[in-house]
């Protein structure tokens, strides 16, 4: 019988009204779950010897099935939300899946990309279904879980359990916490990661601990790789937890909100942190904001947890003492191994030992305390000969506000080559500033010799980070294989965006006019002329903003308020442009009614085809492009113009403000530009400056100048068209 289901028994018999699991608006009593599993677990025995996928979000729904299957004759394969098509198709074929569980929305969702044979209500559990897979069963004869990682290389691999590792491991986990007296424990990670599913259902089962179950996009996840800490800290302030377990991720997230403010959750008492290494400076400034996270250490194929610090036996820099239910050894290398709680095996290979070599490289002192240096695999040699665990150095840059990830690499390289993700809101400069910052702290041989920015973040989706947010290295390595090994010299976006609209900016600056101005082969009509196509592009500047901001997502909400800062500069601005024209004795009310040059009218319509049917950010792209050919030309011709025409200041109050205003505006544009880290963002708004820059060119160059005649300024104009 199971350890886990006799424990429900009793609570069900003696706490029968406790609250075991609690949702926003449901809770569960022992007395109920454990009558909502016995009924469940009737109704799957006729499905014995197969194996079966456990779909869905967190919910009350997972938890029941997963218990119900407990200790049955059944291979149990709980299904990562995060999972491609393609990595659906391996699982499904490697694990010999035959059938799919879950709440009847999740199997329904499921079908959608894998289509199914049947679906089997069960009648003893409304609201649950079993789907039926057109795949072969597996012939199971004893109870098995595999959990599956996304791997060094990105295709899923299967860790077989066996029951007695998986209940041996939560029983090592609450013994553990026997003396932190906890309550109430909050899951923040999915239930299909092995790690929320022993230490975050199983434990607290175990201590007669309500767990609270949110979903995960209320708890603030969007994807794979997006958090948002604010809905994670609204969920805390309602279910007032006294424990959970995050990834060095999330509680870089959380630290980061607190120290801007956001009030520290007093009501916490135990933060387990786990699934990557953890800088100490991070775990200092967590401890600084009185926050009590504690590090632990654990794999798959080991059950989850094997060494936690606790309140009464922790020691900095260390993970913990092994929880009593391991041993472990340490070879000649350093390398770790366990004993005692080991998996089955790897799906598709032979049967594990009795120990597992873990690949960790570490030590214990005398206490008792353990100590992680990294991946023994991952150890790299320079090509000076010194040895470098890159995990270490990454907890170091990831442990830093402006660097969401950091892989190092150095093979046999002269500098260590560090691929860096800007987190939301920084700058290239800031991560610059933060490597400058951890390189102090490191020896030579370990520091960052140079740095790229990350394409996109590394996560499951695209094979570059596990479901725990470790680093496929392997992976990001080939990702980044050109870049690492050629020496690309590291540009901020606001640099490439500059290099590789060189030449469209060139055919801007190239145009007869601005050649023409400081050789005073200009004459009035000229001027007016560049006044009214300036106020034919000038009025949708404010209404381009409005459109950009109405079309960006909530992510972006950075952006929009950039957006806000640049609409109140602007606002009004084309009436400013028509009072110059009454200046130099133009009709501004012809002007306001009259239509655009061919170039202008092309170029305000792609702006807003691109922001409603493209990428709202190429808004930018003219704001590269005017701004910065505001600054360059706007006083320095506007000078030369007046002085010529002997025009009053009154008729250039365009330029002369633009050229001033403006040399502000572009410092700050050069800073927003800094921050946009996603290359389809990046690639939109280069797109769009140098369409901008082309078009803008076309009208410079259809500017009537000193002795041009009508006629050629019709075929000019002809040629523009």
């Amino acid at each position: 019988m199971s350890l886990l289901l006799e424990r429900l028994g009793w609570l069900a018999q003696h706490h029968a009204d406790g609250v075991a699991l609690s949702n926003e608006s449901t809770d569960m009593s022992w007395g109920q779950l454990h009558q909502q599993v016995i009924q469940l677990r009737q109704a799957l025995l006729n499905h014995a010897g197969q194996a079966i996928a456990l779909v869905g979000d967190n919910s009350l729904t997972w938890v029941v099935c997963d218990l119900a299957l407990l200790g049955l004759a059944v291979r149990v394969v709980p299904i990562p939300g995060f999972f491609s098509r393609q990595q659906l198709d391996h699982v499904i074929a490697q694990a010999h899946i035959s059938l799919v569980l879950g709440q009847t929305t999740d199997v329904d969702h499921f079908a959608e990309m894998i289509p199914l044979d049947a679906v089997l209500p069960l009648s003893s559990a409304p609201g649950i279904r079993l789907g039926v897979l057109p795949a072969k069963a597996a012939t199971i004869q004893s109870y098995e879980k595999v959990t599956f990682t996304s791997g060094s290389t990105g295709t899923p691999k299967g860790v077989r359990l066996g029951l007695q590792t998986l209940e041996k491991t939560a029983l090592g986990i609450a013994d553990a916490m026997a003396d932190v007296a906890i309550k109430s424990h909050l899951s923040v990670l999915p239930f299909a990661t092995l790690l929320e599913n022993v230490a975050g259902v199983y434990a607290p089962i175990l201590q007669q601990v309500t767990v609270h179950i949110v979903p995960l996009a209320q708890l603030g996840f969007n994807g794979a790789t997006h958090f948002n800490v604010f809905a994670f800290l609204q969920q805390l302030q309602r279910v007032q937890p006294q424990a959970c377990i995050l990834v060095p991720q999330l509680l870089m997230a959380l630290v980061l909100a607190c120290e801007k403010g956001v009030p520290v959750p007093s009501h916490l008492k135990f933060v387990a942190v786990g699934g990557g290494k953890v800088a100490q400076g991070l775990l200092c400034r967590a401890a600084a904001l009185n926050l009590p996270v504690y590090e632990g250490y654990g794999l798959s194929e080991c059950g989850s947890v094997v060494c936690l610090n606790r309140p009464a036996a922790r020691r900095a820099g260390s993970v913990g003492k092994p929880l009593n239910h391991v041993e472990l050894l340490f070879d000649d290398s350093g390398e770790i191994r366990v004993r005692g709680a080991v998996m089955l095996g790897y799906l598709g290979e032979a049967p594990s030992t009795t120990e597992i070599a873990t690949g960790d490289l570490g030590r214990q002192d005398e206490e008792g305390f353990v100590y992680i240096k990294g991946r023994k695999k991952n150890l790299f040699i320079t090509a000076y000969g010194r040895n470098v665990n890159p995990e270490w150095v990454e907890a170091e840059l990831s442990s830093h506000p402006a660097i969401a990830q950091a892989a190092l690499f150095g093979e046999a390289m002269p500098e260590n080559v560090a691929v860096i993700t800007v987190r939301t809101g920084f700058q290239w400069t800031d991560v610059a500033a933060a490597i400058a910052e951890v390189n102090q702290r490191l020896p030579n041989y370990a520091r960052v010799g140079r740095a790229l920015a990350a394409d996109e973040p590394f996560s499951p989706a695209n094979g570059l980070a596990t479901a725990n947010g470790r680093n496929c290295r392997s992976r990001i390595q080939q990702h980044y294989r050109n870049r690492i090994h050629n020496g690309e010299p590291v540009m901020s976006f606001f640099e490439q965006l500059n290099q590789q609209t060189e030449r469209a900016r060139g055919y801007l600056l190239s145009a007869p006019v601005i050649e023409a101005v400081p050789e005073g082969r200009f004459q009035l009509t000229g001027y007016r002329y560049f006044l009214e196509q300036a106020f034919h592009h000038v009025k949708h500047t404010v209404p381009l903003m409005m459109a950009c901001g109405g079309r960006l997502p909530q992510e972006k909400e950075w952006v929009r308020k950039a957006l806000a800062e640049y609409i109140e500069d602007e606002y009004g601005h084309q009436e400013w442009i028509l009072n110059d024209i009454a200046a130099c004795g133009g009709d501004k009310e012809a002007v306001r009614n009259g239509v655009p040059d061919f170039s202008i009218e092309l170029m305000v319509s792609f702006l807003y085809d691109q922001i409603e049917r493209q990428n709202p950010m190429a808004f930018f792209g003219m704001v590269m492009v005017l701004e910065g050919t505001s600054i360059k030309l706007a006083t320095q011709m506007g000078k030369i113009v007046q002085q010529k025409l002997e025009l009053p200041d009154q008729a250039f109050s365009y330029l002369y403000s633009h050229g001033e205003l403006d040399q502000d505006h572009f410092e700050f544009f050069r800073s927003l530009m800094d921050k946009v880290t996603q290359p389809g963002d990046q690639q939109a708004i280069i797109h769009s400056a140098n369409i901008v820059y082309r078009l803008y060119g076309d009208m410079l160059r259809s500017i009537p100048l000193a002795q041009e005649t009508p006629a050629n300024r019709e075929r000019s104009s002809h040629a523009v068209a």
